[in-house]
């Protein structure tokens, strides 16, 4: 038996859909605009999770995606996936919002590779059904949710099959039935959907069952409940069986500025095929598949001698190749374009942050950098803060910099001069409630001393992710500077206290 605590993993992984394929479960996660996207987490326990593989490593080469000609995909990219095993094939379903396609990948092996194609059609928040009989469907949608069947080879909408609505939603002033899920459990169709309470912002599971997909779709809510006191809801996920035939969920909760982060929950099946929850709980427990086995970190130090960046790393949109590098002890990236600030920075490498408080720390060599060049740490999200070396004159300094909350333009709340074009930079994160404050600080003779104020992070839809540790180059004058970072070090509240 392997015990753990919720939330299952203390970082940003929303909408997660999951499935086991013999002893080995299988987690998607929304990855929005970063890449490589679509990461697939695996675990022996449903509790203790690593990385397994990636979909995609770019999509479709847009200038948003690219960060060119001043756009940017921040808040949109890859949308709430549908994953999925059957006759020896895996698949994955999902849309991006701003392209008029849905995005279809298949695989013999989960590690890949992938091969993409398009199911003609748009299907907000997709969920695939493989029946016992052959046929395939696909639901989706929000307030009105609608069962569309497929082609065999999910090409498109299958002439002459069920297309309708099942299920609709009354109208509110917050989030109607979104999110789904389909399964055929116990010989019954089984719906789970996320939605909010009409009179406040919290998030709820519902669920709907019917003996025939032609029939009456009959269910309600099923899950209203909280974690840690913030009162956000826990909802939107999948379910999972066991070997030994237990079965749980694996749902998101809002968290604020760390993200939305999963929660596992038991659950059992009354007579008439609804699900009951069990209590969403600190404590929780389930059986190993593989006991002793130990799931590798989803975040490390790095120090940057592989010819490859590890997996815990993920771009801020699609990367150039040819204006970064990384080996012999150094990530290094150089700019081949102006920047008004850090979103628009190319090959901005993340990681993300966890909970309930995380540090990290990079060494930045700032000397092939060019008069207005900013280089160094951040913590990127809409209400972002950054640390960064910069050029003015010939001379170095070291600044800080943050955007509040629903601000347009950030601000420079700090500045001093540095003798020195190398740096080491910190930043200490701390979250309370929904909220995340980040400490920036330079080592100055062995002594990190902070720079500027503690600075707020909020979650905002402009991103629509939590926070992440961010290493950064642009150019806001002239571009064509380079920086190199090294030594790279993240540490936890746990690690920090050993």
């Amino acid at each position: 038996m392997e015990y753990g605590t919720n939330p299952i993993i203390g970082m940003d992984c929303p909408d997660p859909d999951v499935i086991r394929v013999g002893d080995t479960y299988y987690m998607i996660n929304t990855t929005m605009h970063f890449f490589p996207g679509g990461q697939i987490l695996r675990s022996y326990d449903l509790i203790h999770w690593e990385i397994c593989s990636y979909v995609f490593d770019h999509l479709e080469h847009t200038a948003g995606e690219r960060l060119e000609g001043g756009n940017t995909i921040y808040g949109h990219g890859m949308w709430a996936a549908s994953l999925r095993y059957h006759e020896g094939r895996f698949y994955v379903v999902f849309i991006a919002h701003e392209w008029d396609k849905t995005f279809l990948f298949t695989a013999n092996s989960i590690e890949g590779p992938w091969k993409k194609s398009y199911i003609e059609g748009i299907y907000h928040d997709p969920s695939l059904l493989f029946d016992d009989d052959g046929r395939v469907y696909i639901v989706y949608g929000n307030t009105d949710i609608r069962l569309t069947e497929l082609c065999a080879d999910l090409s498109k909408p299958k002439k002459g099959g069920i297309d309708r609505i099942i299920i609709r939603d009354a109208p509110a002033a917050f989030l109607g039935y979104e999110g789904s899920h389909l399964y055929k459990i116990n010989g019954k169709y089984v719906l789970f959907l996320i939605h909010s309470k009409p009179w406040k912002w919290h998030r709820t599971q519902s669920c709907f069952v019917t003996d025939d997909l032609c029939g009456v779709w009959a269910g309600g809510d099923v899950l209203m409940a909280d974690l840690d006191g913030l009162d956000s809801g826990s909802a939107q996920g999948g379910v999972v069986d066991t070997p030994e035939g237990k079965w749980f969920s694996i749902v998101f909760q809002d968290r604020g500025a760390a993200g939305r982060i999963p929660v596992l929950i038991p659950i059992t099946w009354n007579e008439n095929g609804y699900p009951v929850y069990g209590e969403v709980t600190k404590e929780i427990f389930c059986e190993s598949t593989r006991p002793g086995y130990t799931c590798a970190p989803l975040y490390s130090d790095d120090d940057f001698t592989a010819p490859k960046l590890s997996d815990v790393w993920q771009f801020c949109h699609e990367p150039h190749t040819g204006l970064y590098e990384t080996g012999n002890g150094y990530y290094s990236i150089v700019t081949d374009k102006l920047s008004p600030s850090i979103e628009y920075a190319r090959n901005t490498i993340t990681q993300r942050t966890v909970l309930p408080d995380c540090s990290a720390e990079i060494t930045v060599d700032a000397s092939s950098i060019k008069s207005g060049d900013v280089a160094g740490l951040c913590l990127l999200i809409g209400s972002y803060g950054l640390i960064g070396m910069t050029k003015e004159n010939g001379q170095y300094f070291l600044v800080m910099k943050a955007r509040e909350t629903g601000k347009a333009a950030e601000t420079e709340q700090a500045r001093i001069p540095l003798t020195s074009a190398t740096v080491r930079l910190r930043a200490d994160v701390k979250f309370t409630g929904m909220e995340g404050k980040v400490v920036f600080s330079y080592e100055d003779n062995g002594v990190f001393r902070p720079l500027g104020t503690a600075h707020t992070m909020r979650f905002a839809l402009d991103h629509f992710t939590g926070c992440r540790f961010g290493l950064f180059m642009y150019s806001e004058k002239e571009y064509g500077g380079k920086a190199h970072f090294s030594g790279f070090r993240y540490l936890t509240s746990q690690e920090q206290k050993t």
